[in-house]
């Protein structure tokens, strides 16, 4: 395994989905508020030193006219209608004017969105990976930013799914194959 090293001014935290809609419902094998914290701790570091902050959440009209409306075997499970704040990032996360706030409209963060143009006029060449679900967004964006050329870390405790096998799944068989996979103790540690 290569030691990990981040040069800060060419590296953002890319966050999924750590909004108040997604952070209620139950993952493994950590919980929401473990993601957002460990999260947090990235941020912070990363911010310290130079580094680009990117909040990733989903969101979607009054009407729902620009959601993604394919025809599923397997539901997502969100139904019916979302409370106002749904889409609100968790306060937790202590979101500050220079961080960039991406709002998406299907799984990953790079389609219809202006990340990698955002990433690319920043110089940005390395994105760390956190959020939920592993399996879902994060695995999504990431494909993308691997077919784009960016270098990734993925975050492992800062990362959840809704079930342990989905997330060490996601894991062993996509991410590792596309990136590296640190615990959030590396990837401080890196950033030198």
């Amino acid at each position: 395994m290569p030691q990990l090293e981040l040069t800060p001014d060419r590296t953002a935290l890319v966050a999924i989905d750590l909004q108040k809609g997604v952070t209620s419902i139950a993952t493994e094998p950590r919980s929401p508020r473990e993601v957002v914290a460990a999260t947090v701790r990235i941020a912070d570091a990363l911010r310290a030193k130079g580094g680009l902050v990117v909040w990733v959440r989903v969101a979607f009209s009054g009407d729902g006219g620009d959601a993604l409306k394919p025809i599923l075997d397997a539901p997502s499970g969100f139904s019916g209608a979302r409370p106002a704040d749904w889409t609100d990032l968790v306060p937790e996360l202590g979101v500050q004017a220079r961080d960039l706030v991406v709002t998406k409209k299907q799984w990953g963060a790079f389609t219809g969105t202006e990340l990698d143009l955002q990433l690319r006029r920043r110089g940005i060449d390395t994105i760390l990976l956190t959020g939920i679900a592993t399996c879902y967004g994060v695995e999504s964006t990431a494909r993308f930013a691997y077919e784009l050329g960016y270098q990734q870390v993925f975050i492992e405790d800062a990362l959840a799914c809704r079930t342990a096998a989905g997330h060490a799944h996601c894991l062993n068989n996509v991410l590792a194959r596309i990136g590296r996979i640190r615990s959030g103790a590396e990837t401080l540690a890196a950033l030198v």
